[in-house]
């Protein structure tokens, strides 16, 4: 079976995770559209495992949660009409969570913006921590019911509401912007959290990243996901990458390292040995009959 060169699939790897659309990278790297398609779905399996092993048990004393916004094949108004929608076209929120302290992506999903899917991210986010922390969201109602389930009390628990001012009525700025944030409420929802802390600042960066090291995640682009799968897979060769492979310019080192996560700086070569591990062995082909010696 032939194998795309390891230098050629660090190059592919790299320029998914640094802004590059796929067409883009194929026509670069000289390979098939076909054949990144291909590599992404295999990293981004190979991360997805390797995240949801590995990032356990993570100290953290306190944590960040919000949702970015993205779409999938056409957004939510034009599904009806456009033509041979997949599963999963219309409008798609990420929901993160990231360690205030060490930059860690510690949790993600993809999914709706329901009770549903608040539900399932939190107990996940919930599962990953070795213990209590301080959390803090956006003014999002579904939080509320999401936490108490899955912390229960053993958390310090609180919103920052945005308040926000009216949108313009006219103009372009009317089509490409929300209102002007004109203040902030601290509300404290459980537990005695640190009212310096209530913040989410570093989550609204971490999201902000996400846009500009992902293609499909920019607005006003062509480039958007046109299967909610593919879409996964780039966000999960995405948080590897962020949480084992870069260095965050402030802590020097990469958030996994800060968070005590792994003691060593991996690269964009480690991350296509994690596809290789998952490769299946090459044996030999059709039914084996053992000749007798004469």
């Amino acid at each position: 079976m032939n194998k795309l060169p390891q230098h050629k699939r660090v190059q592919i790897l790299h320029m998914l995770v640094e802004g590059s659309s796929m067409r883009s990278i194929s026509r670069v790297v000289g390979v098939s559209i076909n054949t990144v398609t291909k590599l992404l779905v295999q990293a981004g399996e190979a991360a997805a495992a390797y995240h949801d092993e590995n990032v356990r048990d993570v100290k953290s004393e306190r944590v960040q949660c919000d949702e970015i916004w993205s779409f999938c094949y056409a957004k939510a108004k034009n599904v009806q009409t456009a033509k041979s929608a997949p599963d999963g076209s219309g409008d798609v929120w990420t929901w993160t969570a990231i360690d205030a302290d060490t930059k860690l992506m510690v949790s993600w999903l993809v999914g709706g913006r329901d009770a549903q899917y608040a539900q399932a991210f939190m107990r996940d986010v919930a599962d990953r921590l070795a213990n209590r922390v301080q959390l803090t969201t956006d003014g999002h109602w579904a939080y509320l019911d999401a936490v108490e389930d899955a912390f229960g009390g053993d958390v310090d628990f609180a919103q920052l509401v945005k308040m926000y001012g009216a949108a313009p009525k006219s103009g372009p700025e009317a089509r490409y912007s929300s209102g002007d944030c004109i203040g902030t409420k601290k509300e404290r929802i459980e537990g005695r959290p640190d009212p310096k802390h209530v913040s989410t600042s570093y989550v609204e960066r971490a999201n902000l990243t996400m846009r500009m090291g992902m293609k499909r995640y920019a607005r006003l682009s062509n480039a958007f996901s046109k299967k909610i799968e593919n879409h996964c897979h780039a966000l999960s060769l995405y948080f590897l990458y962020y949480n084992f492979c870069r260095i965050h310019t402030t802590l020097k080192i990469t958030p996994a390292m800060a968070a005590g996560v792994t003691d060593t700086l991996h690269d964009m070569e480690w991350i296509v040995s994690l596809i290789d591990e998952r490769a299946p062995k090459s044996g030999r082909r059709g039914p084996y009959r053992k000749q007798n010696s004469k």
